[in-house]
């Protein structure tokens, strides 16, 4: 095996490139997997933010190269590669909800290893538990879905209870927003989107939302009431991370609707509560423990939408023009292929 791999870097103020590292090696839990399919998140924004970096990306699926001493995982599995270094031990990780642990493992230290806890890559290091296998009728292309990409939107409608009687607004329609469209489609429900920017407002009708509301040139609540009888909505997922968006779409809510915020943001702006018997959910990713075949078989469903939801297939060599397309806003999800897109199929 290759004892060198390219991984993405920020390498200073605006510029990220693709450098010569070491590759990692497990050992215990820790599992080497070779990454065919890299989706890209929220790493341009630190490009934008003049951040440094030698790790960039939190989402893959791939190939497992060396099990070490796991016994969960065999080399050939395809898997998925799970958010963040999770201690596995904890009550959070012990739920399932591993994204919220507060003592994240450091498998560099624990391996030897200089390098290799970030997905822009050719190869990582993940514990074994953290490796999500993949069905056999699953393209790794989908299957890669199952982190950011529908992840945090799956928490969002389940926290709603979203169904086929509801009328869901989704607020931002980037990757995450899109992702949120596609499952509340898939479930029955009319999604309402909010969305200001052309490219993805026609995006997410592509993908199934009824009707699109620029935030910018209309009055999103008193639209929501109008197009549902002056009910209001059902719920809303808020994924735009706009300070006064999570205020606009909770005005747009029924008394006893629910409102998932899926977006970071410093500040978070909203009406009473009280009289309107609105429930609140901070929603970070899902329950890879206890929802797995329930994701599965929303991905299966879903399929001509991912492949719509993806706009941008490119070679690991093209990450600095992928974060380019990614800062116009023009885009769907962005998938890089470490190994060329025929390696992933």
């Amino acid at each position: 095996m290759t004892t060198s791999m390219r991984a993405a870097a920020i390498t200073g103020p605006g510029r990220v490139e693709l450098v010569e590292q070491e590759v990692p090696r497990g050992g215990g839990d820790v599992v080497l997997v070779r990454i065919l399919v890299a989706p890209l998140c929220t790493e341009f924004k630190d490009r934008r933010a003049g951040a440094v970096s030698d790790h960039l990306g939190h989402e893959a699926a791939g190939v497992v190269v060396d099990p070490g001493g796991s016994d969960r995982v065999r080399a050939g599995d395809r898997v998925v590669v799970m958010p963040q270094y999770a201690c596995g031990r904890c009550r959070l990780c012990q739920r399932g909800e591993h994204i919220h642990c507060p003592d994240q493992r450091d498998v560099l230290a624990e391996t030897g290893s200089r390098h290799g806890i970030g997905t822009i890559a050719e190869y990582v290091l993940k514990p074994d538990w953290l490796l999500l296998p993949v069905p056999d009728d699953v393209p790794l292309t989908h299957a890669a879905m199952a982190c950011c990409g529908f992840g945090p939107s799956f928490t969002a409608h389940d926290r709603i209870g979203t169904t086929a009687l509801d009328t869901v607004v989704v607020s931002g329609c980037g990757p995450v927003g899109l992702g949120a469209v596609v499952q509340g489609t898939a479930r029955g429900a009319r999604v309402v989107a909010v969305e200001g920017h052309p490219y993805r407002a026609e995006l997410a009708r592509k993908l199934g939302a009824s009707d699109v509301l620029d935030p910018a040139a209309s009055d999103v609540a008193a639209r929501v009431r109008e197009l549902t009888g002056g009910w209001g909505a059902d719920g809303a997922v808020e994924t735009s991370g706009a300070p006064a968006a999570a205020a606009a779409v909770a005005a747009a809510l029924r008394v006893g609707g629910h409102l998932s915020v899926v977006a970071w943001t410093d500040e978070v702006r909203l009406p009473n509560l009280v009289p309107l018997g609105i429930d609140v959910h901070g929603c970070w990713h899902w329950n890879h423990q206890l929802q797995t075949d329930r994701m599965w078989t929303t991905i299966r469903a879903a399929g001509p939408a991912i492949d719509a939801m993806v706009t941008h297939r490119l070679p690991l060599a093209d990450v600095a023009a992928a974060m380019d397309v990614q800062d116009t806003g023009e885009c769907g999800k962005v998938l890089l292929f470490p190994f060329g897109e025929e390696a992933a199929r």
